[in-house]
């Protein structure tokens, strides 16, 4: 029970940018089209994943029992942009056409505050490996269907009659709102 509460915490309730607000940059940059923003979620979340037992693996094994605790943020920091270098590497050489699509925000991923949130608050939380995995996984899918949400709005909001002065960012940013608002709906599904 204690890891379906884990994932279904991280996907809806505590959701990294509906709840948190962290991630908004790549949230806002990428979510204009869905197969970016399914691309840039499937690369958060397999980012986010590695990240997690990677930072685990680091923290519980040389971090914890020499006292080094200090250090989490610089190795966090390490951990995350290697992992990002060789998904970025892994696209450029898979799919040129994704990786232009996805751009500077790729890259990105490597200062998106959601992954550093990500360690820091398994971290926090104690959890266990296993327990781990699943809030880094379940984090990332999370962080997928907010971008991909957003972006089927957005899609749909180029053929609305917006106002002028609402048009682009001003849209986007009452959309998270109201998205945030919907997904804080689902708080008290778990106890």
């Amino acid at each position: 029970m204690e890891l379906f509460a884990i994932l279904v915490s991280a996907i809806l309730i505590k959701n990294y940018v509906l709840y948190y607000f962290l991630g908004i940059c790549p949230f806002l940059g990428v979510s204009k089209k869905i197969d970016s923003a399914l691309s840039m979620g499937l690369a958060v979340t397999f980012v986010m994943s590695i990240t997690a037992v990677v930072s685990w693996v680091i923290n519980h094994l040389i971090l914890l029992p020499y006292n080094l605790d200090y250090l989490q943020i610089v190795s966090f920091i390490l951990v995350i942009a290697s992992l990002v270098q060789l998904v970025e590497m892994f696209i450029r050489k898979i799919s040129p056409p994704l990786y232009q699509a996805l751009g500077i925000y790729l890259p990105l991923i490597t200062t998106n505050c959601a992954i550093m949130g990500l360690a820091l608050l398994a971290a926090k939380q104690e959890y266990s490996f296993v327990e781990t995995v699943v809030f880094g996984v379940s984090s990332g899918v999370g962080f997928t269907i907010a971008i991909v949400l957003m972006a089927g709005i957005r899609e749909q909001l180029d053929l609305a009659d917006v106002p002028e002065p609402l048009k682009g960012a001003g849209i986007a940013l009452i959309v998270a709102g109201i998205m945030a608002l919907a997904f804080n709906g689902f708080i008290g599904m778990i106890k």
